[in-house]
Protein backbone atom coordinates (compact mmCIF):
# COMPACT_ATOMS: atom_id res chain seq x y z
CA UNK A 1 0.00 0.00 0.00
CA UNK A 2 2.95 2.48 0.48
CA UNK A 3 4.18 1.91 -2.41
CA UNK A 4 1.20 2.60 -4.45
CA UNK A 5 0.66 6.02 -2.25
CA UNK A 6 4.57 6.63 -3.04
CA UNK A 7 3.91 6.39 -6.65
CA UNK A 8 0.82 8.26 -6.97
CA UNK A 9 2.82 11.02 -5.14
CA UNK A 10 5.91 10.74 -7.84
CA UNK A 11 3.44 11.06 -10.50
CA UNK A 12 1.53 13.78 -9.28
CA UNK A 13 4.74 15.70 -9.15
CA UNK A 14 5.83 15.15 -12.73
CA UNK A 15 5.90 18.48 -15.13
CA UNK A 16 2.63 20.21 -16.88
CA UNK A 17 3.04 20.68 -20.06
CA UNK A 18 0.04 23.25 -21.49
CA UNK A 19 -0.26 24.64 -24.46
CA UNK A 20 -1.49 28.76 -24.64
CA UNK A 21 -2.16 31.82 -27.01
CA UNK A 22 -3.70 34.33 -27.68
CA UNK A 23 -6.94 35.53 -29.17
CA UNK A 24 -8.82 32.42 -31.13
CA UNK A 25 -11.77 34.52 -33.32
CA UNK A 26 -13.13 31.68 -35.35
CA UNK A 27 -16.42 33.87 -35.97
CA UNK A 28 -17.39 35.88 -38.79
CA UNK A 29 -15.00 35.65 -41.82
CA UNK A 30 -13.63 32.12 -40.67
CA UNK A 31 -17.19 30.79 -39.96
CA UNK A 32 -18.24 31.56 -43.62
CA UNK A 33 -15.40 28.97 -45.08
CA UNK A 34 -16.40 26.27 -41.88
CA UNK A 35 -19.04 23.68 -43.32
CA UNK A 36 -21.80 25.27 -41.66
CA UNK A 37 -21.50 29.33 -42.36
CA UNK A 38 -24.32 31.63 -40.61
CA UNK A 39 -26.29 34.13 -42.01
CA UNK A 40 -23.33 36.50 -42.96
CA UNK A 41 -25.18 40.16 -42.60
CA UNK A 42 -22.61 42.27 -40.41
CA UNK A 43 -23.41 45.72 -38.74
CA UNK A 44 -19.81 47.52 -38.97
CA UNK A 45 -19.21 50.59 -39.86
CA UNK A 46 -17.33 49.79 -43.43
CA UNK A 47 -18.34 46.16 -44.61
CA UNK A 48 -21.93 44.46 -44.07
CA UNK A 49 -21.45 41.03 -45.68
CA UNK A 50 -18.58 38.21 -43.17
CA UNK A 51 -17.75 37.24 -46.80
CA UNK A 52 -16.14 40.23 -47.78
CA UNK A 53 -13.12 39.13 -45.07
CA UNK A 54 -12.92 36.19 -47.26
CA UNK A 55 -12.51 38.28 -50.15
CA UNK A 56 -9.68 40.40 -48.32
CA UNK A 57 -7.99 37.63 -47.27
CA UNK A 58 -8.01 35.71 -50.74
CA UNK A 59 -6.97 39.45 -52.57
CA UNK A 60 -4.12 39.20 -50.52
CA UNK A 61 -2.87 35.43 -50.78
CA UNK A 62 -4.97 33.44 -52.70
CA UNK A 63 -7.98 31.27 -52.95
CA UNK A 64 -9.48 29.74 -49.80
CA UNK A 65 -11.60 26.33 -50.64
CA UNK A 66 -14.77 26.25 -49.33
CA UNK A 67 -16.07 24.49 -47.28
CA UNK A 68 -13.00 23.87 -45.43
CA UNK A 69 -12.29 20.93 -42.85
CA UNK A 70 -12.58 21.86 -39.32
CA UNK A 71 -9.03 21.02 -38.76
CA UNK A 72 -7.98 23.64 -41.73
CA UNK A 73 -7.50 26.74 -39.74
CA UNK A 74 -5.54 25.21 -37.28
CA UNK A 75 -3.10 23.87 -39.96
CA UNK A 76 0.69 23.36 -39.54
CA UNK A 77 0.04 24.07 -35.39
CA UNK A 78 -1.40 21.06 -35.21
CA UNK A 79 1.71 18.68 -35.56
CA UNK A 80 3.19 21.02 -33.37
CA UNK A 81 0.56 20.20 -30.95
CA UNK A 82 0.99 16.57 -31.26
CA UNK A 83 4.64 16.64 -30.70
CA UNK A 84 4.80 18.63 -27.80
CA UNK A 85 2.55 16.18 -25.90
CA UNK A 86 0.32 18.87 -23.94
CA UNK A 87 -1.72 17.83 -21.10
CA UNK A 88 -4.25 20.74 -21.68
CA UNK A 89 -4.72 23.61 -24.08
CA UNK A 90 -5.95 26.86 -22.94
CA UNK A 91 -7.34 29.80 -25.61
CA UNK A 92 -9.27 33.11 -25.11
CA UNK A 93 -12.34 32.32 -27.53
CA UNK A 94 -13.31 35.50 -28.40
CA UNK A 95 -16.61 35.05 -30.28
CA UNK A 96 -19.89 34.27 -30.13
CA UNK A 97 -21.11 30.56 -30.62
CA UNK A 98 -24.70 31.18 -31.69
CA UNK A 99 -27.07 31.17 -34.26
CA UNK A 100 -29.27 35.04 -32.53
CA UNK A 101 -29.58 37.36 -34.88
CA UNK A 102 -29.37 40.41 -32.63
CA UNK A 103 -26.60 41.77 -31.96
CA UNK A 104 -25.60 44.29 -29.11
CA UNK A 105 -26.41 47.64 -30.18
CA UNK A 106 -23.25 50.91 -29.82
CA UNK A 107 -20.77 48.28 -30.89
CA UNK A 108 -18.82 48.58 -34.02
CA UNK A 109 -17.76 44.70 -34.37
CA UNK A 110 -19.76 41.50 -33.72
CA UNK A 111 -18.14 38.24 -34.21
CA UNK A 112 -20.45 34.67 -33.69
CA UNK A 113 -19.78 31.35 -35.36
CA UNK A 114 -22.31 28.63 -35.70
CA UNK A 115 -22.53 25.93 -33.13
CA UNK A 116 -22.38 23.01 -35.71
CA UNK A 117 -18.50 24.37 -36.43
CA UNK A 118 -18.05 24.07 -32.78
CA UNK A 119 -15.82 21.09 -34.27
CA UNK A 120 -13.21 23.53 -34.82
CA UNK A 121 -12.43 23.95 -31.28
CA UNK A 122 -12.39 20.12 -30.79
CA UNK A 123 -10.24 19.39 -33.59
CA UNK A 124 -7.40 21.21 -31.70
CA UNK A 125 -7.96 19.26 -28.37
CA UNK A 126 -8.93 22.63 -26.92
CA UNK A 127 -9.87 22.17 -23.27
CA UNK A 128 -10.28 25.53 -21.59
CA UNK A 129 -11.24 28.70 -23.09
CA UNK A 130 -11.10 32.30 -21.47
CA UNK A 131 -14.32 34.03 -21.99
CA UNK A 132 -13.83 37.45 -20.43
CA UNK A 133 -13.59 39.53 -23.09
CA UNK A 134 -15.41 42.40 -25.09
CA UNK A 135 -17.00 40.25 -28.25
CA UNK A 136 -18.26 37.12 -26.14
CA UNK A 137 -22.01 39.42 -26.08
CA UNK A 138 -21.73 40.85 -28.95
CA UNK A 139 -24.89 38.91 -29.82
CA UNK A 140 -26.26 40.10 -26.68
CA UNK A 141 -27.27 37.63 -23.88
CA UNK A 142 -29.36 35.17 -26.17
CA UNK A 143 -25.72 34.75 -27.97
CA UNK A 144 -24.02 34.57 -24.47
CA UNK A 145 -26.72 31.79 -23.37
CA UNK A 146 -26.33 29.71 -26.73
CA UNK A 147 -22.48 29.80 -26.68
CA UNK A 148 -22.06 28.47 -22.95
CA UNK A 149 -24.81 25.87 -23.79
CA UNK A 150 -22.57 25.04 -26.95
CA UNK A 151 -19.59 24.91 -24.88
CA UNK A 152 -21.24 22.78 -22.38
CA UNK A 153 -22.50 20.11 -24.53
CA UNK A 154 -18.87 19.84 -26.38
CA UNK A 155 -17.13 19.37 -23.32
CA UNK A 156 -15.10 22.30 -23.80
CA UNK A 157 -14.52 23.76 -20.02
CA UNK A 158 -14.97 27.83 -19.86
CA UNK A 159 -14.73 30.86 -17.61
CA UNK A 160 -15.20 34.08 -16.96
CA UNK A 161 -19.06 34.37 -18.36
CA UNK A 162 -21.98 33.18 -16.98
CA UNK A 163 -25.50 33.41 -15.74
CA UNK A 164 -24.62 35.48 -12.71
CA UNK A 165 -21.63 36.98 -11.23
CA UNK A 166 -21.04 33.82 -9.54
CA UNK A 167 -21.25 31.71 -12.55
CA UNK A 168 -18.81 33.91 -14.34
CA UNK A 169 -16.10 34.30 -11.60
CA UNK A 170 -16.10 30.31 -11.02
CA UNK A 171 -13.44 28.91 -12.35
CA UNK A 172 -12.87 26.04 -15.21
CA UNK A 173 -11.93 23.10 -13.35
CA UNK A 174 -9.31 21.41 -15.51
CA UNK A 175 -8.29 18.13 -14.16
CA UNK A 176 -5.10 16.21 -15.66
CA UNK A 177 -5.41 12.49 -14.55
CA UNK A 178 -1.79 11.69 -12.32
CA UNK A 179 -0.52 15.01 -12.30
CA UNK A 180 -2.96 17.63 -10.40
CA UNK A 181 -5.70 20.10 -11.90
CA UNK A 182 -5.38 23.32 -13.29
CA UNK A 183 -8.34 26.04 -11.74
CA UNK A 184 -8.57 28.73 -15.01
CA UNK A 185 -9.91 32.12 -14.00
CA UNK A 186 -10.92 34.56 -16.43
CA UNK A 187 -11.02 38.21 -16.13
CA UNK A 188 -11.86 41.11 -18.04
CA UNK A 189 -10.88 44.76 -17.67
CA UNK A 190 -12.81 47.72 -19.45
CA UNK A 191 -8.97 48.47 -20.88
CA UNK A 192 -9.39 46.24 -23.25
CA UNK A 193 -12.60 47.59 -24.50
CA UNK A 194 -14.98 45.47 -22.78
CA UNK A 195 -18.62 47.69 -22.02
CA UNK A 196 -19.41 48.51 -18.46
CA UNK A 197 -22.81 46.92 -18.85
CA UNK A 198 -21.67 43.97 -19.78
CA UNK A 199 -20.56 42.99 -16.07
CA UNK A 200 -21.99 40.05 -14.76
CA UNK A 201 -24.52 40.99 -11.40
CA UNK A 202 -26.57 38.52 -8.89
CA UNK A 203 -29.44 39.18 -11.25
CA UNK A 204 -27.62 39.53 -15.08
CA UNK A 205 -25.69 37.66 -16.62
CA UNK A 206 -22.27 38.56 -18.25
CA UNK A 207 -18.29 38.47 -17.92
CA UNK A 208 -15.86 38.14 -15.02
CA UNK A 209 -14.99 42.70 -15.05
CA UNK A 210 -12.40 43.86 -12.73
CA UNK A 211 -12.90 46.92 -10.87
CA UNK A 212 -9.95 48.42 -12.08
CA UNK A 213 -5.60 46.81 -11.83
CA UNK A 214 -4.97 48.44 -8.52
CA UNK A 215 -3.44 45.55 -6.78
CA UNK A 216 -5.81 45.31 -3.68
CA UNK A 217 -8.25 44.56 -6.37
CA UNK A 218 -5.18 41.61 -7.26
CA UNK A 219 -5.05 40.69 -3.95
CA UNK A 220 -8.92 40.34 -3.46
CA UNK A 221 -9.55 38.44 -6.64
CA UNK A 222 -6.34 36.02 -5.52
CA UNK A 223 -7.91 35.40 -2.40
CA UNK A 224 -11.35 34.56 -4.55
CA UNK A 225 -9.37 31.77 -6.60
CA UNK A 226 -7.89 30.34 -3.44
CA UNK A 227 -10.82 29.62 -2.20
CA UNK A 228 -11.62 26.65 -5.10
CA UNK A 229 -7.91 25.73 -4.76
CA UNK A 230 -7.16 22.32 -3.40
CA UNK A 231 -3.76 21.19 -2.08
CA UNK A 232 -1.96 20.55 -5.57
CA UNK A 233 -4.22 22.58 -7.77
CA UNK A 234 -2.75 25.24 -9.82
CA UNK A 235 -3.80 28.52 -10.44
CA UNK A 236 -4.06 30.23 -14.04
CA UNK A 237 -5.04 34.09 -14.02
CA UNK A 238 -6.42 34.65 -17.87
CA UNK A 239 -7.26 38.31 -18.23
CA UNK A 240 -7.99 40.51 -21.18
CA UNK A 241 -6.56 43.39 -20.58
CA UNK A 242 -5.27 46.64 -22.70
CA UNK A 243 -5.08 48.04 -25.95
CA UNK A 244 -5.13 46.57 -29.47
CA UNK A 245 -1.91 48.02 -30.51
CA UNK A 246 1.53 49.23 -28.86
CA UNK A 247 3.71 47.65 -27.23
CA UNK A 248 4.31 49.67 -23.43
CA UNK A 249 3.25 47.77 -20.82
CA UNK A 250 1.16 50.22 -18.39
CA UNK A 251 2.83 49.46 -14.74
CA UNK A 252 -0.47 49.25 -12.99
CA UNK A 253 -0.67 45.51 -15.39
CA UNK A 254 3.05 44.67 -14.02
CA UNK A 255 1.94 45.59 -10.50
CA UNK A 256 -1.23 43.50 -10.77
CA UNK A 257 0.61 40.81 -12.80
CA UNK A 258 3.30 40.80 -9.81
CA UNK A 259 0.35 40.85 -7.07
CA UNK A 260 -0.85 37.80 -8.49
CA UNK A 261 2.01 35.79 -8.53
CA UNK A 262 2.98 36.49 -5.16
CA UNK A 263 -0.46 35.70 -4.12
CA UNK A 264 -0.37 31.98 -5.21
CA UNK A 265 -1.10 32.22 -9.03
CA UNK A 266 0.90 30.08 -11.48
CA UNK A 267 0.63 32.01 -15.00
CA UNK A 268 -1.24 35.06 -15.93
CA UNK A 269 -2.37 34.59 -19.24
CA UNK A 270 -2.53 38.20 -20.90
CA UNK A 271 -4.40 38.80 -24.27
CA UNK A 272 -6.22 41.71 -25.88
CA UNK A 273 -3.05 42.94 -28.44
CA UNK A 274 -3.54 42.31 -31.73
CA UNK A 275 0.90 41.35 -31.31
CA UNK A 276 2.77 39.35 -29.33
CA UNK A 277 4.13 41.56 -25.76
CA UNK A 278 6.81 41.28 -23.33
CA UNK A 279 7.30 37.88 -21.48
CA UNK A 280 8.11 37.92 -18.22
CA UNK A 281 9.41 35.26 -15.41
CA UNK A 282 8.91 36.64 -12.14
CA UNK A 283 9.42 34.86 -8.90
CA UNK A 284 10.18 31.91 -11.56
CA UNK A 285 6.81 32.10 -12.43
CA UNK A 286 5.30 32.67 -16.25
CA UNK A 287 3.84 36.01 -16.98
CA UNK A 288 2.29 36.40 -20.55
CA UNK A 289 1.69 40.35 -21.02
CA UNK A 290 0.25 39.77 -24.38
CA UNK A 291 -0.16 36.61 -26.18
CA UNK A 292 -1.12 38.39 -29.45
CA UNK A 293 -4.14 37.10 -32.19
CA UNK A 294 -3.98 33.59 -32.73
CA UNK A 295 -6.86 32.63 -35.31
CA UNK A 296 -8.50 35.55 -37.06
CA UNK A 297 -9.82 36.82 -40.28
CA UNK A 298 -7.43 40.00 -40.25
CA UNK A 299 -5.88 38.88 -43.20
CA UNK A 300 -5.76 41.12 -45.94
CA UNK A 301 -6.45 44.26 -43.79
CA UNK A 302 -4.12 47.31 -44.37
CA UNK A 303 -3.70 48.61 -41.41
CA UNK A 304 -0.90 48.79 -38.34
CA UNK A 305 1.43 46.41 -40.68
CA UNK A 306 4.42 47.85 -38.39
CA UNK A 307 2.89 45.24 -35.54
CA UNK A 308 3.06 42.39 -37.76
CA UNK A 309 0.07 41.96 -36.30
CA UNK A 310 -0.21 38.64 -38.95
CA UNK A 311 2.43 36.84 -37.04
CA UNK A 312 1.55 34.39 -33.95
CA UNK A 313 2.89 32.57 -30.98
CA UNK A 314 2.20 29.17 -29.66
CA UNK A 315 3.12 29.57 -26.19
CA UNK A 316 4.14 25.55 -25.13
CA UNK A 317 4.82 25.77 -21.03
CA UNK A 318 6.21 23.16 -18.78
CA UNK A 319 6.00 23.90 -15.27
CA UNK A 320 6.75 22.10 -12.21
CA UNK A 321 3.42 20.69 -10.80
CA UNK A 322 4.42 20.79 -7.47
CA UNK A 323 5.60 24.56 -7.08
CA UNK A 324 4.46 25.86 -9.75
CA UNK A 325 7.43 27.02 -11.06
CA UNK A 326 8.24 27.71 -15.01
CA UNK A 327 10.89 24.30 -16.32
CA UNK A 328 10.71 25.80 -19.84
CA UNK A 329 8.97 27.62 -22.72
CA UNK A 330 8.90 27.14 -26.34
CA UNK A 331 7.58 29.52 -28.59
CA UNK A 332 6.77 28.52 -32.01
CA UNK A 333 6.15 31.14 -34.70
CA UNK A 334 3.05 30.88 -36.67
CA UNK A 335 0.97 32.78 -39.93
CA UNK A 336 -2.24 33.13 -40.60
CA UNK A 337 -1.71 32.63 -45.04
CA UNK A 338 -5.76 31.52 -46.63
CA UNK A 339 -7.22 31.81 -42.71
CA UNK A 340 -4.31 28.93 -42.01
CA UNK A 341 -1.77 28.39 -39.96
CA UNK A 342 1.84 27.82 -41.31
CA UNK A 343 5.20 28.14 -39.88
CA UNK A 344 6.79 31.51 -40.53
CA UNK A 345 9.62 32.37 -42.91
CA UNK A 346 13.22 32.25 -41.47
CA UNK A 347 13.22 36.02 -42.31
CA UNK A 348 9.93 36.60 -39.77
CA UNK A 349 11.61 34.33 -37.25
CA UNK A 350 14.34 36.10 -36.65
CA UNK A 351 12.01 38.99 -36.57
CA UNK A 352 10.05 37.52 -33.30
CA UNK A 353 13.14 36.69 -32.15
CA UNK A 354 14.49 39.92 -32.22
CA UNK A 355 11.26 41.85 -31.10
CA UNK A 356 11.08 39.28 -28.01
CA UNK A 357 14.82 40.02 -26.84
CA UNK A 358 14.03 44.26 -27.19
CA UNK A 359 10.58 43.44 -25.32
CA UNK A 360 12.12 41.07 -22.61
CA UNK A 361 15.28 43.18 -21.80
CA UNK A 362 13.62 45.04 -18.91
CA UNK A 363 12.16 41.65 -17.95
CA UNK A 364 15.32 39.47 -17.90
CA UNK A 365 13.99 37.17 -20.32
CA UNK A 366 15.44 36.62 -23.77
CA UNK A 367 14.56 34.22 -26.65
CA UNK A 368 16.92 32.08 -28.56
CA UNK A 369 16.19 30.89 -32.33
CA UNK A 370 16.81 26.91 -32.51
CA UNK A 371 17.32 25.58 -36.27
CA UNK A 372 13.86 24.88 -37.15
CA UNK A 373 13.36 28.51 -36.26
CA UNK A 374 11.13 27.73 -33.21
CA UNK A 375 12.33 30.17 -29.92
CA UNK A 376 13.24 29.40 -26.73
CA UNK A 377 12.55 31.45 -23.40
CA UNK A 378 15.11 31.65 -21.78
CA UNK A 379 15.87 33.80 -18.18
CA UNK A 380 17.63 34.77 -15.26
CA UNK A 381 16.79 33.03 -12.33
Amino acid sequence: MESTEAAGRIACFTPLRLFLCGDVVTGRGIDQVLPHPLNPRLYEPYLSDARAYVDLAENANGPIPRPVGFDYIWGEALPELRRAEVDLSIVNLETAITTAETHWPGKEIHYRMHPRNMDCLLVAGINGCALANNHVLDWGYEGLSETLRTLDAAGVMHAGAGTDAKDAAAPAILNVPGKCRVLLFSFGSTTSGIPRQWRATSVCPGVNLLDDLSEATASRIAKGMRQFQRPGDLLVASIHWGGNWGYDIPLEQIAFAHRLIEEGVSIVHGHSSHHVKAIEVFKGRLILYGCGDFLTDYEGISDYEMFRGDLALMYLVELDSRSSQLLSAQLVPMQMRRFRLEHVSIADGRLLCDLLNSLGAPFGTTARRGEDNSLSLEWIP
